[in-house]
C-alpha cells in the first residue's frame, strides 16, 4: 500500500507545517503566557468561532477518521448517530454546565469538584481517573490510528514518524498554550474539513450514493465467495439503518439513543480536554457560539468519514472486509480484521497525485490537534489538581514550569504506549474507545449531573457513587479484556458464567452503572449531612446568577495564598539591577516565566476582573440569536437521525 510522494506532495505538506508553526508563534503573544488564566485559559478571550472549531478538531482526530471509516465499513451507517447525538449534548454543554462552570470561576473539571462537595478526594480520583483516561481512550488511541496512517500511506518507520510529529506538536503546545491549541486547531479544523470534502466527492464519483446500497451488500470478499462454509465477510442486513434490534445487532437502538447520552455527558459536559475551550471564550455568549458552531460542524462526519468508509469496502472489498485469518494478516498484520484500513486504502488508491499530501496533511492534522488538546488539558489538570495539592505554597512560575515539563512526560509516556497499541489494536477502533467509556465514565456523569442540578448531593455521597461505580465498571472492564469475543468461525471456549455476564453490550453496561452510581449518590446524600447553601452559591444550575459571597467549605492553605498572595521576603530600599543573561531570557520567553512588564493590579483591580471573568450575562439579541440557532440545531439533527433511522 506504500505510496510515492511526488514534489507537490512534499511541497504541500512542508507548506503545512510552517504555516502552523507560524500560526501557533503568533498565537502564543495573543495572551499573557505568564499566568495560569493565560496559558491555561488563553486569557479567556477567545471568540466563538475559534471555540466552536476547536472543539470540534479537538474530538475529530485520527482516531476518528480511521475508527468512524472502518466501523462503517464494517457495519454501516448506524456508527455517525454517535455524532448526531454529540449535536444535543454540546447544546447542554453551552446552556446548563458551562453557565455553572464560568460563575463558579474554576479553570479544570476537579477544580469544580472541590469547590462544589469540599474535601480532596473527589478532586485527586477525579484528575488521576482523567489523566488515564486520556491514555486508555485518547493518546493511545490517536497514537495508534495516525501512526497506522502514515505507515500504510508512506511506508516510514513508525517511531521516526510518530516523534516527529509529537516533538513538533509538544512545541507549539508548550511554548504558547492555549491559545496556540485553539488557534491551530482552527486552522487544522479548516484543513480536515477540506481534505475530507474533497475525498468525498471523488468518493461518490467512484460510487454514487444512489448505488452504494445496492454495491455496499455485494462488497463480499473473494475468500467467502468461493467458500461455501464461511460465513464471514458479509455485510449486515440492517447496514443502512441507525435504530438496530435491541438484542440481536451489534450497535442496539436503546444504547445507541440513552448508552450514547450518558457517555456523551461526560465527554462534552465535563471532560477537561472539552470543557477547556468553552471556559477560554471571552464572554458565555460566545460560549454558547462556539457550542452551536461545534454542533453544526458535528453533522459532516456522517458524510465525509462514514460514507467514504462505506465506499472504501465496496472498492476494496478483499482488503477492507477481508474474512480469514490468513488474508487479514497478509493485508494489515492483524487477525481480527482490517477495517481499520479502510480511510487510509481510500486516500492511496482514490487521490490524484498531488492531493495525496494534502490528506497526509489533513491526518497530520487530526493527530496534532487532538494531541494537543490532550497535552494542554492534562497539563492543566496535573499542575492546578495535583501538583498544587503536593506543593500548595508554590508560585506562579513554578506551576508554570511544572505544567510545561508534565507535557513533555506525556510526550513519553505517548512514545512507550506504541507497542501496547500495536499488540491491542483489535478489530474496531472506535468500538474500543466507546467500550472503555462505558466502563469507566457513567459514574463521572452521574456526579457532574448531581452535582450541577440537586444541592443536595454531598461530598459522601459523590465519593461513595464513584468508587461504586470504578469497582463495578473495572470489574467488567478487566473481564472484558480477559476473556475476549471470539473470532467469526471460533468455537466460543468460555465459561457459561462469564459469556453470560460479557453477553451484555457495553452500551447497556454504561447505562445499569449510570443507575448504580445515581442511586449510591442520592441514598448516601441523603443519609448525611446535607451542604449548608452558603457554601452553594454560584456552584449549581439554580444559585449561577447569585450575588450572595460564597463561604468556600474548607479553604485550605493553598487557597489562602490565592487570595492572599504568596508570602513575600521584605526587600530592602535599594536593590541592585540584576542582569540576565541571553540564555535566560530565550528560556523565560518560551516558558513564561520571566518578569512581565504589567503593573501589579491592585486588590480592587483583581476583584473588578474577577467579576468580568465570573460574568455570565447576556444582552437580550444574543439570548434570541442563540436559543434561535439552537433550536434550527436541534432540528437538523432529529431531521438526521429520523433520515437515517
Amino acid at each position: 500500500m506504500a505510496a510515492t510522494l511526488n514534489a507537490w506532495d512534499i511541497v504541500v505538506i512542508v507548506v503545512y507545517f510552517v504555516f502552523v508553526m507560524l500560526v501557533g508563534i503568533w498565537a502564543s503573544f495573543q495572551s499573557s503566557r505568564a499566568t495560569l488564566k493565560g496559558y491555561f485559559l488563553a486569557g479567556k478571550n477567545i471568540l466563538w468561532w475559534p471555540v466552536g472549531a476547536s472543539l470540534f478538531a479537538s474530538n475529530i482526530g485520527s482516531g476518528h477518521f480511521i475508527g468512524l471509516a472502518g466501523t462503517g465499513a464494517a457495519s454501516g451507517l448506524a456508527v455517525g448517530s454517535f455524532e448526531f447525538n454529540a449535536m444535543f449534548i454540546l447544546l447542554l454543554l453551552g446552556w446548563i454546565f458551562v453557565p455553572v462552570y464560568i460563575a463558579s470561576g474554576v479553570y479544570t473539571m476537579p477544580e469544580y469538584l472541590r469547590k462544589r462537595f469540599g474535601g480532596q478526594r473527589v478532586r485527586v480520583y477525579l484528575a488521576c481517573l482523567a489523566l488515564l483516561l486520556s491514555v486508555l481512550t485518547k493518546i493511545s488511541v490517536d497514537m495508534y490510528a495516525g501512526a497506522l496512517f502514515i505507515q500504510q500511506a508512506l511506508g516510514w518507520n513508525l517511531y521516526v514518524a510518530i516523534v516527529s510529529l509529537l516533538f513538533i506538536t509538544a512545541i507549539y503546545t508548550v511554548a504558547g498554550g492555549l491559545a496556540a491549541v485553539i488557534y491551530t486547531d482552527a486552522l487544522q479544523t479548516a484543513i480536515m474539513i477540506i481534505g475530507a470534502f474533497i475525498l468525498m466527492i471523488l468518493s461518490f464519483i467512484r460510487v454514487p450514493y444512489a448505488d452504494l446500497e445496492v454495491k455496499y451488500f455485494q462488497a463480499i470478499p473473494n475468500t467467502t465467495l468461493m467458500d461455501p462454509n464461511l460465513t464471514c465477510g458479509y455485510p449486515r442486513n440492517d447496514a443502512f439503518h441507525i435504530f438496530r434490534h435491541p438484542t440481536e445487532s451489534d450497535l442496539p437502538w436503546p444504547g445507541m439513543v440513552f448508552g450514547i447520552t450518558i457517555s456523551s455527558i461526560w465527554y462534552w459536559c465535563t471532560d477537561q480536554v472539552i470543557v477547556q475551550r468553552a471556559l477560554a471564550a471571552k464572554s458565555i455568549a460566545h460560549a454558547k457560539g462556539g457550542c452551536v458552531f461545534a454542533s453544526i460542524l458535528k453533522t459532516l462526519p456522517m458524510f465525509i468519514i462514514v460514507l467514504p468508509g462505506m465506499i472504501s469496502r465496496v472498492l476494496f472489498p478483499d482488503d477492507v472486509a477481508c474474512a480469514t485469518k490468513e488474508t487479514c494478516m497478509e493485508v494489515c498484520s492483524s487477525a481480527v480484521g482490517c477495517s481499520n484500513v479502510a480511510f487510509p486504502k481510500l486516500v492511496l488508491e482514490v487521490m490524484p497525485i498531488g492531493l495525496r499530501g494534502l490528506m497526509l496533511a489533513v491526518m497530520m492534522s487530526a493527530l496534532m490537534s487532538s494531541l494537543t488538546s490532550i497535552f494542554n488539558s492534562s497539563s492543566t489538570i496535573f499542575t492546578i489538581d495535583i501538583w498544587r495539592r503536593i506543593r500548595p505554597f508554590a508560585t506562579e512560575g513554578e506551576l508554570m514550569i511544572v505544567g510545561r515539563i508534565f507535557i513533555m512526560v506525556m510526550v513519553g509516556i505517548s512514545i512507550l504506549w506504541i507497542p501496547i497499541i500495536q499488540a491491542a489494536q483489535g478489530g474496531r477502533l472506535f468500538d474500543y474507545i466507546q467500550s472503555i467509556t462505558s466502563y469507566l465514565s457513567p459514574p463521572i456523569c452521574a456526579v457532574f449531573i448531581l452535582a450541577v442540578a440537586w444541592p443536595r448531593t454531598n461530598e459522601k455521597g459523590a465519593f461513595a457513587g464513584l468508587m461504586a461505580g470504578l469497582v463495578v465498571g473495572m470489574i467488567r472492564m478487566i473481564l472484558d479484556f480477559a476473556f475476549p469475543n471470539p473470532l467469526c468461525g471460533e468455537e466460543d471456549t468460555r465459561s457459561e458464567g462469564i459469556k453470560k455476564v460479557l453477553s451484555m453490550h457495553y452500551l447497556y453496561f454504561g447505562i445499569m452503572l449510570f443507575a448504580i452510581a445515581l442511586l449510591v449518590v442520592i441514598a448516601v446524600s441523603l443519609l448525611t449531612e446535607p451542604i449548608n447553601k452558603k457554601h452553594l452559591y454560584r456552584l449549581t444550575f439554580m444559585t449561577r446568577h447569585s450575588t450572595k459571597e460564597r463561604e468556600d467549605i474548607s479553604v485550605s492553605e493553598m487557597e489562602m495564598t490565592e487570595v492572599n498572595g504568596p508570602k513575600k521576603a521584605e526587600q530592602g530600599g535599594d536593590t541592585e539591577e540584576v542582569k540576565v543573561s541571553y540564555g535566560r531570557k530565550v528560556f523565560d520567553w518560551f516558558c513564561g516565566t520571566g518578569k512581565s512588564d504589567a503593573p501589579e493590579m491592585t486588590q480592587e483591580e483583581k476583584e473588578e476582573y474577577l467579576k468580568k471573568v465570573t460574568d455570565i450575562k447576556e444582552t437580550k439579541p444574543q439570548m434570541i440569536i442563540l436559543n434561535v440557532s439552537a433550536v434550527i440545531v436541534m432540528c437538523v439533527s432529529i431531521f438526521f437521525w429520523a433520515f437515517f433511522g
